[in-house]
């Protein structure tokens, strides 16, 4: 299912060490890391989040056959920032990930993001079907238009450029969030902030990808043909992912299931052992 990879990176059989690794796309760098052996998965992460925040630091994907490639997203983490800033919408981030790609020599591979990420995942699959295996795609929050609510994402852009973590925390508040859950969200988002050399690229990240076209319509999905897992979380605990719109998406997808967590129990997305393993599984059917 996941054949016809070559791989200029070769490293042991389930080791634990995590090579790192450089792409370059025009003047900017990308930095990531790779891990196990066997078929490709790519890990996209989140807007304002890193590449460690796919899997949570999980090691059972790689020890499942797989060889993971995780790398932060222009401006985040330890990538580069973009020189302009407003070089941040979805066409920016698959040049991106199309260069990881061919700098790593992976013709084929099965790609896993979290919102953001899975939305770029999706719009790198429309434009080359032939180089996606399958695809997970875990949180989505897009509906086929740019977000609605822009007022609330320039908050955050602003309270962030303005007074840095806190500034961000204080602007969000998780007061969408369910009380049982609001603490955990709240460090989450503090601990992945922290993690940003570019905290200035990230505001800018913040002001553009919301207001950017990932794929015109939910209806695009009907033409995707790999297999897709889509990974939702009930929107008591993340709101800004809306269990509606990973319903939409599986509905959508020829070939797309659902998987979400029990009612009253933790996102199986913010459970770094327990996806790897859902996303194994998946990858091996």
């Amino acid at each position: 299912m996941l054949g016809g990879n070559s791989f200029r990176l070769q490293v042991t059989p389930l080791a634990l060490d995590t090579p790192s690794f450089q792409a370059r796309n025009g003047d900017l760098t990308l930095r990531g890391e790779t891990e196990g052996d066997g078929p490709a998965v790519v890990l996209l992460h989140g807007l304002t989040a890193t590449r460690r925040y796919v899997l949570h630091g999980s090691h059972a994907l790689p020890r499942a056959g797989f060889w993971t490639v995780a790398y932060d997203a222009r401006g985040h983490g330890e990538s580069d920032p973009a020189a302009d800033p407003a070089a941040y919408e979805y066409s920016d981030l698959v040049a991106d990930l199309r260069a990881v790609l061919d700098g790593l020599e992976i013709e084929r591979a099965a790609f896993a993001g979290v919102s953001m990420g899975a939305h770029t995942a999706l719009r790198f699959a429309l434009d080359e079907p032939g180089r996606v295996a399958a695809l997970v795609l875990i949180t989505p929050a897009y509906m086929g238009h740019p977000h609605r609510d822009l007022a609330s994402w320039t908050r955050l852009a602003d309270g962030l450029d303005r007074d840095g973590v806190e500034g961000f925390l204080s602007a969000w508040g998780a007061s969408d969030v369910a009380p049982r859950w609001r603490e955990a969200a709240l460090e989450n988002a503090r601990q992945r902030l922290r993690r940003h050399r570019h905290l200035d690229a990230v505001t800018a990240a913040l002001r553009v990808v919301p207001a950017s076209v990932a794929f015109d319509g939910l209806e695009a999905l009907e033409r995707i043909g790999a297999p897709a897992l889509v990974v939702g979380s009930r929107d008591e605990a993340d709101p800004a992912h809306r269990l509606g719109v990973a319903e939409a998406y599986a509905e959508r997808l020829p070939r797309g299931e659902l998987l979400v967590e029990q009612e009253g129990r933790s996102p199986i997305a913010w459970q770094g052992a327990r996806l790897s393993k859902a996303i194994a599984r998946f990858l091996h059917s």
